[in-house]
Formats: C-alpha cells, sequence, structure tokens
C-alpha cells in the first residue's frame, strides 16, 4: 500500500502505527513532530490501515464532512491542501477550532453536511470528500455534496450502519447504501472497518459524470 506524503509508518514505543506531522490534538502519543494516527479513533485511518486504495497522495484540497472536533481531520490537514471541516454540533466545533490554530489550512465550518447549500459560497472545488457522517441518508450526504468533486475527485466514506437503522443487518443497510451510492458514484472499492470500526464499511468512489 502506498501512504500519501506526509504519512508515515512511525514507531511509538515499540509500536509502529500511521503518524502525521503536527500538534498533537486528542491525546495521541508523540515522537517529536510525529504523532500517532489512532485507527481506532478514526475511519479514515482504518481505512488506511486495511490497505484501502483511497488514491491519497498529498497535497490535495479536502472537504470534511462530520469533523466534530478534529480527531482524523486534523491529520488530513497534517498532509493535506486546503482543508474544509464541516461540523453541526457546537460543542466538538469548539476543539475544532483549537486544532486549527495550529494548522492555516484547516478551516472549520459550522454547517450542516445535509445543506451544502450554506457553505457553498466558501467551499471551492475539492480533489476529495471525506465523509464521516453519523445520520441517517449517508449515500444522500454524499450525493448532495458530489458537486464539488472535480471530474476525478474522490469520495472516501465511513458508513455507519447504526445510523441508519439501528435493528437492521449491517449487510443490508450496507447493500442499500451501495445501490443508492451508484447512481451518482463509480465505486471502485468497499471494505468492512472492523476490527477497529464495527459495522462501518469504507468506500473510496469517483463521481459519474453527469
Amino acid at each position: 500500500m502506498t501512504l500519501p506524503t506526509g504519512v508515515e509508518r512511525h514507531d511509538f514505543d515499540g509500536e509502529t502505527s500511521l503518524a502525521t506531522q503536527g500538534q498533537p490534538v486528542y491525546g495521541e502519543r508523540t515522537d517529536g513532530d510525529w504523532r500517532r494516527w489512532d485507527p481506532h479513533r478514526s475511519k479514515l485511518g482504518a481505512m488506511l490501515e486495511q490497505g484501502m486504495d483511497t488514491g491519497l497522495e498529498g497535497g490535495e484540497t479536502v472537504l470534511y464532512l462530520g469533523a466534530a472536533a478534529g480527531t482524523t481531520v486534523s491529520h488530513v490537514a497534517d498532509f493535506g491542501g486546503p482543508t474544509y471541516a464541516v461540523e453541526f454540533a457546537p460543542r466538538p466545533v469548539r476543539e475544532l477550532l483549537d486544532a486549527a490554530e495550529s494548522r492555516r489550512n484547516l478551516f472549520p465550518l459550522l454547517k450542516d453536511a445535509r445543506k451544502p447549500e450554506s457553505y457553498a459560497h466558501v467551499v471551492e472545488p475539492v480533489d476529495v470528500v471525506v465523509q464521516d457522517v453519523a445520520t441517517r441518508g449517508q449515500a444522500r450526504v454524499a450525493t448532495l455534496n458530489k458537486q464539488f468533486l472535480t471530474d476525478d475527485g474522490r469520495l472516501l466514506a465511513a458508513i455507519k450502519a447504526r445510523s441508519e437503522d439501528v435493528t437492521a443487518d449491517p449487510d443490508a443497510v450496507f447493500d442499500s447504501v451501495r445501490t443508492e451510492l451508484s447512481a451518482e458514484y463509480e465505486l471502485l472499492e468497499t471494505a468492512r472497518l472492523d476490527p477497529f470500526h464495527e459495522d462501518h464499511l469504507g468506500i473510496v468512489a469517483r463521481p459519474r459524470e453527469d
């Protein structure tokens, strides 16, 4: 697996892990400028650990949906270009703002990923949409935000089965999401994110031409 430029495997107290260079955000272990990228706390980190071909090379312009307190998006900003971080809940945005203080390329947006018209005037065309929104209608969120992707861009989505239907079989949920996404995206790779995240599906896709 080829890692993006700016992401390396690094030794932390005898344990090898993904790492980026930047100010620590969530109590992760550090070694000099390097900070551990914990795949148990990051779906995108788990996708990289699982060897999924995300297409990330480093330096991409990114729209991150569901940024929460900045755990994963801070790592993305460490190796990416301009990174727009959308989060709906005010409390985690306060921590997200702290993560952005040392990252001039990280732009927190207190917005709802289900309403991209509310931030369309701010976000430029992006190379990557990372979606980690724990809400019902995750495929619809990806479809609504397709407008920001360049023609050869990538969707990197982490689908949480229990956010769609807590009573449904996760495989059935994932089949439904794949079917809905396929109307607007070409699915390049899908993989379960166990053992890092139970009942989650990682998806790599690119937009279909209109």
